[in-house]
């Protein structure tokens, strides 16, 4: 069984130090990583958004709710690099609570400007809301399987700009990441969804239900 991190309330946190914060971000992100290495192995990666796993994405984001409302966002200047780092993971993964990963968007955007965030992490953050809500990514980092059967950026919105956005921020091209991102998924075993159709349908559906649509 995956170890999973206790919830702490805003109070609770507000009576830790920096290092305890940063170490509870830090653990929450190992529980996410653990529970992603059992569903490889079990080979159940890919195979739709799997409950176990959903479960603890939002129990996690809670958890790191508290801390952003006690500290605001974790920058690496409040709880170190390794902290702030394992934050934006968390938020990433928060998929099932839209109105949670858009004022993480927000408060990112606003440590990014002010030099105390990677605007790495904004990028990827906005290219996951904006495919999540149906509007074409800017810098082609959210990927999925294609009615092809194929492993591919989602929809973006020009292909010369995309690159040219990803090289300012010192990101490799489109076409170099697409083939980290096929040879990252071969390695895990993720296997290509066997009803296109239905998976985007069942997607749609999600995304209504949880409110990215």
């Amino acid at each position: 069984m995956i170890q999973t991190v206790d919830l702490y309330t805003t109070n609770e946190i507000k009576q830790m130090d920096s290092n305890q914060i940063a170490q509870q971000i830090i653990a929450l992100k190992e529980a996410d990583l653990a529970l992603r290495d059992k569903l490889i192995q079990e080979g159940l990666l890919g195979n739709g958004y799997n409950k176990e796993m959903e479960e603890l994405h939002v129990k996690n984001a809670h958890t790191l709710d508290e801390i952003i409302n006690s500290i605001g966002y974790p920058t690496i200047d409040k709880v170190g690099k390794g902290a702030s780092e394992a934050a934006w993971l968390i938020i990433q993964h928060a998929i099932s609570l839209p109105a949670f990963m858009k004022k993480c968007l927000k408060l990112l955007e606003e440590a990014v400007s002010e030099g105390k965030a990677n605007p790495i992490q904004l990028a990827y953050m906005s290219d996951r809301i904006s495919v999540y809500e149906g509007r074409p990514q800017l810098y082609g980092t959210s990927y999925d399987w294609d009615e092809k059967g194929e492993l591919n950026p989602q929809p973006f919105d020009d292909v010369t700009k995309v690159n040219l956005r990803r090289k300012l921020l010192g990101l490799n091209s489109k076409e170099e990441q697409t083939k980290v991102m096929r040879k990252r998924a071969e390695s895990e075993g993720e296997a290509v969804p066997s009803d296109y159709k239905e998976r985007m349908k069942a997607y749609d559906a999600w995304r209504k239900q949880v409110g990215w649509i």
